[in-house]
């Protein structure tokens, strides 16, 4: 069964898990399918995908395949002995020919329309967006070049895919064996004015992360796009928002005000006053529960919305308020 959104496509599609592959260690694809042989909605390159592997777990995945492929969705999941348990489930749990619920593509992350070189980092299973722009760029032949950071060979997924990139010299591979001062020097690679055009893509784990957004610093703005897999560790420090971190929102349609705890989110209380909001990472990561703010000053501390949208929405898994007073437009 397919839930439906106010537009009348479905919000969720049940998909048939056709193919699993090993690509590395530790790392699986899996290939999904519509359960009757009809095309998948459109996806574009940097897309993911929730997928809900039960008892309440829900984890988004990046969509890895050429985005002109509609019979498929692909992604690719590293086993994660230290992460919330997602990762592990996707492995034990998800076999062949299961029929699994997931939503329709999102992107946070999309190349960037006007661009005419695209330089692309890649850190361990960060990969996964990155092939599909990788396709995409190559289908609209643009310039990019790829570099690829893994422990080894081993750990590097879909190496056989990207041969021919290889041979071609658009993608590097960077081995450290676990010293990082043996793999990509990022400072030297980002270092300098970028060329007029030139965008920035990059996703890995935490600390790589940090070393892309240090060393990209300098660059224009508007031309850096990342997406996290993990909400970086937030420094130190008083708090961001009102004096006792507590403030109140009001609901624009009906007056309602509703008092936000300090401990508690501004998704939280919408659910306990039964105003359904659609949820997924609840760590600013996903934007799923992006909303219009009509008034207030908002303490956002997301890591999907660019400035703009900042300007008119805000997170309701993390966001708190600098002010007394948020007024939503709900």
């Amino acid at each position: 069964m397919k839930s439906e959104t106010a537009a009348g496509q479905a919000a969720e599609l049940e998909v048939f898990l056709k193919q699993i592959r090993y690509e590395g260690r530790n790392i699986h694809s899996y290939e999904f399918v519509d359960p009757a042989g009809a095309e998948l909605p459109p996806f574009s390159a940097g897309a993911h995908i929730d997928i809900h592997l039960g008892q309440g777990v829900l984890r988004q995945y990046s969509l890895c395949n050429p985005p002109s492929e509609r019979h498929r969705y692909v992604i690719a999941v590293l086993r994660d002995e230290k992460g919330r348990g997602g990762s592990q489930s996707v492995h034990e749990r998800l076999r062949v020919q299961d029929r699994v619920r997931i939503s329709r593509p999102r992107n946070n992350f999309p190349l960037q329309p006007g661009a005419r070189k695209a330089v692309l980092l890649a850190g361990g299973i960060g990969i996964t967006p990155l092939k599909s722009m990788v396709h995409a760029l190559q289908a609209r032949g643009m310039d990019f070049e790829l570099h690829y950071c893994a422990r080894d060979a081993g750990a590097a997924a879909f190496c056989r895919d990207l041969e021919e990139m290889l041979e071609a010299g658009r993608l590097h591979l960077h081995f450290d064996d676990g010293d990082p001062s043996r793999g990509l020097d990022i400072a030297g690679l980002l270092d300098g004015v970028p060329g007029a055009g030139t965008h920035l893509y990059y996703c890995g784990p935490a600390g790589f992360m940090a070393a892309c957004a240090k060393a990209a610093a300098h660059w224009p703005p508007g031309t850096v796009h990342c997406e996290h897999f993990k909400a970086p560790e937030r420094a130190a420090g008083p708090a961001a928002s009102t004096t006792d971190g507590r403030f109140r929102i009001e609901i624009a349609s009906t007056g309602q005000c509703l008092d936000v705890p300090a401990d508690r989110s501004i998704a939280d209380v919408l659910r306990v006053a039964g105003i359904g909001i659609e949820t997924s990472c609840e760590a600013g990561l996903c934007a799923t529960c992006k909303v219009r703010y009509l008034s207030g000053e908002v303490d956002h501390q997301d890591y999907v919305l660019d400035a703009t949208d900042q300007q008119d929405y805000l997170t309701v898994c993390v966001s708190r308020a600098r002010s007394e007073l948020l007024v939503l437009d709900l």
